[in-house]
């Protein structure tokens, strides 16, 4: 056990040693420089040794260039663009992108220079940047700035000239400055006559929330008794159970601690789901949904966890802790000894329970409310606490369990399969979110296949694992109805990978867009990305605008454009009487410059595209839930309620008539 935990132990500690490294490969010590009447923004990079950070010139299609953007300029202009120096630039030809490159290794200094316009200035914005080495590249990253001084400015002729020299910085006023937002009707408030027209609330699926909780609780419960079948829990059921009811003598106190059991393996997973809620935080919840670090490393975790199902390795804790706790159990009496007893077989079955309990908490924790944690391992809890309860009561039950053996080892085995597949999903989930492009829909579809194909050959008896024991020759029946399930399941994947919708699995694949090839034309593209060019639109054509607030991380929103969206009446009203803009709240993509903007009393940054559509769906219309679809005239002003989740296809053809006229 000690050397297959020491094992665990050294590949946890390579694994997290690689995600420090890729969330911080490039070190910075950015100054201000100043001379007569300019002021320079130097930003010296160390970088760590294997990887490399891109120059200021990167052509489109490839990785990020390093650039500099402000959100405070007061005092000063910006002379030219961002030159690097004291740098050994390389130009590199690399296959992932299929472009010469141009980075520095080792170190390098950005130096932005700045003319000074009036006798005190102020300097706050960010550079940012991305770096890769040989197997991997970071997200986009930031680091960021703000120099306070004062100068000496520079005479009026020579402001001109210099400024005129600015042809490499960015200032779309029209997409970024402050004051333009506040300003513009389009982006009025409009919460009022939106509650008015919905009679106090949004149509669609009003229980949203609550329906989001039930199908929290009802994974989790479902887990638990997966949880349940697995060979770390299923052997103790008869031997905790037949332990309680010979320790006493009296039935009642027998049940009654079997029950205080049940009892206390719900409260230690109910704290964990507090604990991931405590660490995490409301607001963090939502941002982690589409955070490319944090999908990433749940995709290694869920890795990890599938190939120790496989028997690749034993995910198991210090035989000490259990140790430990047996002692404290038979030193204690009452509750005590009985939730220590609860807590160590939280503890044995760690194995098996760890990688059912990381799915649902990362499930949970990134579905955007801070009770979705707590909700799941309620569940969990209670289906796992639940038989020994039970059997307690009924004793003579325990007589009719199937017996421990291989299907236990086969169980895992098909989990191993199921965290394979879904953890494909967020590394979907951070590919979409940051325009990657490395896991199209037909991509992950294959790979999808060729899972559940060979989970299906598994059950068969065609695969046969190293821990696997039993006779080859003979299957279950449950075992060949399993296999008949997922190899159905990965047959049913292959129309989509010539753009067949596959509306079992929209909730979980990349959309239909991403997709290079596709026979299937039945689908509803947005006209635009960008809500004021919609608006645009709108008045040159006199359509109304259908909003559609919607997430690369979104699982309803999926689920909505693969069966409503797909009708061919609701598709055919959409084309011809509507103007269709679809917002992504949670596109990383930077803006041009760094907006600010007032929200409830404080001054709020924008400084991504998620974050300005996220901003004028919380502002314009009260609300901060995906998918939210809302028609509005070409003055911004509502024309019907909005709707939200729903796959009333009927509902939704009602919802666009009714604005067509």
């Amino acid at each position: 056990m000690k050397r297959y935990f020491t094992i665990l132990s050294l590949f946890f500690a390579s694994v997290l040693t690689v995600s420090a490294q890729l969330a911080n490969p490039v070190h910075w010590d950015i100054q201000l420089l100043t001379s007569d009447s300019i002021v320079t923004v130097s930003a010296r990079a160390t970088v760590d040794k294997g990887w490399h950070v891109y120059g200021t010139d990167v052509p489109d299609g490839g990785p990020s260039s390093t650039t500099v953007s402000f959100d405070l300029l007061e005092g000063a202009v910006p002379i030219g663009g961002l030159e690097a120096s004291e740098g050994n630039l390389i130009l590199h030809y690399e296959e992932a992108f299929e472009m010469q490159l141009p980075y520095y290794e080792n170190s390098v200094t950005f130096r932005q220079k700045l003319l000074i316009t009036a006798p005190e200035y102020h300097i706050t914005g960010y550079l940012r940047f991305m770096a890769c080495n040989d197997e991997s590249c970071t997200p986009p990253k930031t680091e960021e700035f703000n120099f306070i001084g004062k100068g000496t400015p520079a005479r009026a002729e020579s402001v001109t000239s210099k400024a005129s020299e600015k042809s490499d910085y960015s200032d779309n006023s029209d997409n970024s400055a402050p004051s333009d937002l506040s300003r513009s009707a389009l982006w009025a408030p409009v919460i009022t006559e939106l509650n008015a027209l919905s009679e106090g609330g949004t149509t669609g699926d009003s229980s949203s929330g609550a329906h989001s909780w039930w199908y929290i609780f009802i994974a989790g419960f479902l887990g638990g008794l997966v949880a349940l079948v697995t060979p770390c829990v299923w052997p103790m059921i008869p031997m905790t159970v037949s332990f309680f009811l010979k320790r006493t003598k009296d039935r009642r106190k027998a049940i009654a601690d079997a029950f205080t059991y049940g009892f206390s393996i719900i409260i230690i997973y109910v704290l964990l789901g507090v604990a991931v809620t405590s660490v995490f935080g409301a607001q963090k919840l939502n941002d982690l949904s589409t955070n490319a670090l944090f999908n990433i490393i749940f995709f290694l975790l869920l890795v990890i966890f599938a190939l120790s199902f496989f028997g690749a390795f034993e995910l198991t804790l210090p035989g000490s802790w259990t140790t430990k706790l047996d002692e404290k159990a038979d030193k204690t009496t009452g509750f005590l000894s009985i939730a220590f007893m609860a807590f160590t077989l939280c503890l044995v079955s760690f194995s098996c329970t760890a990688p059912i309990v990381g799915t649902l908490l990362v499930e949970a924790a990134t579905s955007g409310s801070w009770l979705h944690p707590l909700i799941g391992m309620t569940g969990f809890a209670l289906a796992l606490a639940l038989p020994f309860s039970l059997f307690a009561l009924f004793p003579s039950w325990l007589q009719s369990m199937p017996k421990s053996g291989n299907w236990l080892n086969q169980v895992k085995v098909v989990l191993g399969f199921l965290e394979l597949a879904l953890s494909l999903k967020f590394l979907s989930v951070a590919d979409l979110a940051y325009g990657w492009g490395i896991m199209p829909r037909e991509t992950f579809l294959a790979l999808w296949i060729v899972i559940f194909a060979l989970m299906g050959f598994y059950l068969l008896g065609k695969i046969r694992l190293p821990h696997d024991e039993g006779d080859d020759s003979k299957i279950s029946v449950t075992a060949l109805m399993l296999a008949l399930v997922s190899l159905s399941f990965a047959v049913y994947l292959v129309p989509g990978l010539w753009g067949a919708p596959c509306k079992a699995v929209a909730a979980f694949s990349p959309p239909l867009s991403t997709q290079d090839f596709s026979l299937y034309d039945n689908t509803v593209e947005p006209d635009f990305r960008d809500y004021d060019l919609a608006m645009a639109a709108s008045r040159q054509t006199g359509k109304p605008v259908l909003i559609d607030f919607s997430g690369y991380g979104c699982v309803n929103c999926r689920k909505m454009e693969a069966s409503v969206w797909t009708d061919s009446e609701v598709k055919r009203l959409i084309e011809d009487h509507f103007i269709l803009v679809s917002l992504m709240v949670d596109d990383k993509t930077d803006l041009p410059r760094t907006m600010e903007v007032e929200e409830n009393g404080h001054t709020v940054k924008l400084r991504t595209v998620g974050d300005k559509w996220s901003y004028l769906q919380r502002h314009k219309f009260g609300s901060n839930s995906q998918p939210q679809y809302i028609i509005v005239n070409a003055d911004g002003q509502p024309l019907a309620p909005s709707r939200a989740y729903n796959e009333d296809i009927q509902a939704y053809k009602d919802f666009l008539r009714q604005c067509i006229q």
